[in-house]
């Protein structure tokens, strides 16, 4: 009797070794010397996350934080419990200086690199541990830059430490019942005693993991206007000297759609000692340096999934085979791992110019007018990206038919996971607004028009100089449509094409530019495929709508 056919599942390798983009790009970036010392830890990390720590996440499937209110006699101890998983990552996060790299800056301006080629290469196999590691990343910059000695001693070495039992990591609370985005409309109260303590006051709707030992959060100190500019910045931590919540209740964890590993809660703050940082008012604005950096993660961590996506769709359809042959050979297929292929490559150097920049202006290397190009291209990145990323891992979802939709293949909750990634730290609305309302948006268009005439020099390829023409004209377009939309509601209602636009004339520009590199260095045609099968999808989405026809729709 034959054998019942039973297929084999999709396998990683190193998912350093394997992943040749990757690779290239940091041998283009990075002085031989530096990439030397750094290049062990990476293969350590590929491994680790292509072996033991993918292994470990496929059975840990089911596990899921639980919250446990009372103890056996009848005490209120909100103690939350992560999974396996979790408990794992956390101290190899601190050991691998996930968050300590940067602040270390062993190699100036290629310490963000490091660590975001090491965040890349970790996310995906870590159940979004990366949640924490971002938030601490950005409370490390943002108590830096707040300039308060006390604060940043006591906490800065903390959370940037590679000593599992030194290490902290942070949270970041911002979300109230009144509104997301909206944070100008919080509710929590501030309210100094007689001692000179202040003590928050109100309830946090969404704090994601709250098994950090602090958080930065925002409240409005009694007597302070509403809105925004009346609310301040605090330095919050989470458990007192005994280990108890301080003067924090947990009322539930929420029940989301993915990212289920990460413990995200409802908080009652009953009194919370917190510490002022900086000036009591104008916490929305101090808060940014925080965004800067959260959104930079949200940017890797998008194409990080994307990658992931694509590793596993190529390994299946190298041993799936249908109608007589292997997936892979199949020209539609090939077509749709093709287009997954572009937009993952184009996503990833839109994601690490970001991390670029960031990394030039912690080493002072940026003018007034690249900083401009820095706060511009944050959200526009952020927001692109995490819609690549969705419809990428949706596509590979896809390539593995009704396996992609059973739930003990590990497929299904990659897809659920990057979900969150066009709504944390701002949806695409929110960010290409502010990304085409800000004040400088001048400067950093005429920065950006600069970037993309360096991605064309040395061009020798006719088909790249077309491509980056088509990028050109494209940016051309939308500065065109920026100079004849000053403001009002026509603004508003085409600033999410803008943006889209922006971003995908940038990562054209930047395929052109890695492509031609590509060609000069190995002489590999391969970038210039990515270039055309990128532009192909489509660069310029700035098409005319008529805003009646949205209210007629909306009627």
């Amino acid at each position: 009797m034959d054998t019942p056919f039973t297929q084999s599942s999709p396998r990683l390798g190193n998912t350093y070794r394997d992943d040749a983009f990757l690779r290239d790009w940091l041998a283009r970036k990075l002085p031989a010397d530096v990439l030397h010392e750094i290049e062990p830890s990476l293969e350590r990390l590929g491994a680790l996350a292509g072996g033991e720590l993918y292994d470990l996440q496929l059975r840990d499937r089911l596990n899921e934080p639980r919250l446990v209110q009372w103890d056996a006699w009848g005490n209120r101890i909100d103690r939350i419990e992560v999974s396996p998983l979790w408990q794992r990552v956390a101290p190899l996060a601190a050991r691998e200086g996930l968050v300590a790299i940067p602040y270390e800056r062993r190699h100036g301006r290629y310490s963000r690199i490091h660590q975001f080629a090491a965040v890349y290469l970790f996310h995906p196999s870590s159940d979004l541990y990366t949640c924490p590691l971002a938030m601490s990343d950005g409370a490390a910059a943002t108590l830096s830059a707040a300039g308060d000695a006390r604060l940043t001693a006591r906490a800065l070495p903390r959370l940037t430490s590679r000593e599992p039992a030194q290490a902290w990591t942070s949270g970041q609370w911002m979300t109230e019942t009144t509104g997301g985005s909206d944070v100008g409309a919080s509710q929590t109260r501030a309210e100094c005693d007689d001692d000179g303590q202040w003590r928050l006051y109100g309830k946090k709707w969404f704090t994601s993991a709250v098994t950090a030992q602090m958080a930065l959060t925002l409240a409005r100190p009694t007597g302070n206007p509403p809105g925004g500019a009346g609310l301040a910045m605090f330095y919050v931590e989470t458990f007192d000297a005994h280990g108890r919540l301080n003067g924090i209740r947990v009322e539930r964890l929420k029940d989301k759609l993915g990212t289920r590993k990460v413990p995200t809660a409802e908080l009652s703050l009953e009194g919370t000692p917190a510490w002022l940082v900086g000036e009591p008012r104008n916490g929305t604005r101090n808060i940014e340096p925080m965004l800067v950096i959260t959104r930079t993660w949200n940017s890797v961590t998008s194409v990080a999934f994307m990658r992931r996506a694509a590793m596993l769709a190529r390994s299946y359809a190298r041993e799936r085979r249908a109608f007589g042959h292997a997936l892979e050979a199949l020209p539609l297929h090939a077509d749709t791992l093709a287009g997954m292929e572009a937009e993952t490559r184009a996503a990833f150097l839109l994601a690490f110019e970001l991390v670029e920049l960031l990394g030039r202006k912690e080493a002072g290397e940026l003018d007034e007018t690249q900083r401009a190009l820095l706060r511009l291209l944050t959200p526009i990145v952020k927001l692109l990206t995490a819609r690549q990323a969705v419809a990428t891992v949706s596509e590979a979802i896809e390539a593995f038919g009704g396996a992609g939709y059973v739930e003990d293949t590990g497929l299904p909750v990659i897809l659920r996971d990057t979900h969150v990634l066009p709504i944390w730290e701002g949806t695409t609305n929110v960010l290409a607004l502010d990304a085409l309302l800000r004040s400088d948006l001048q400067a950093g268009m005429q920065a950006l028009v600069a970037r993309l005439a360096g991605c064309a020099a040395g061009l020798t390829d006719r088909r790249l100089a077309e491509l980056h023409e088509r990028a050109r004209a494209t940016l051309e377009r939308v500065m065109r449509w920026a100079d004849a939309t000053p403001g009002g509601a026509r603004r508003q209602a085409d600033a999410r094409r803008v943006a889209l636009s922006i971003g995908r004339s940038l990562a054209l520009a930047l395929l052109v530019e890695h492509a031609q590199w590509q060609l000069a260095t190995r002489n590999d045609a391969s970038g210039v495929a990515a270039a055309a099968r990128f532009a192909a999808a489509g660069i310029d989405l700035l098409v005319e709508i008529d805003p009646r026809d949205s209210r007629a729709l909306l009627a």
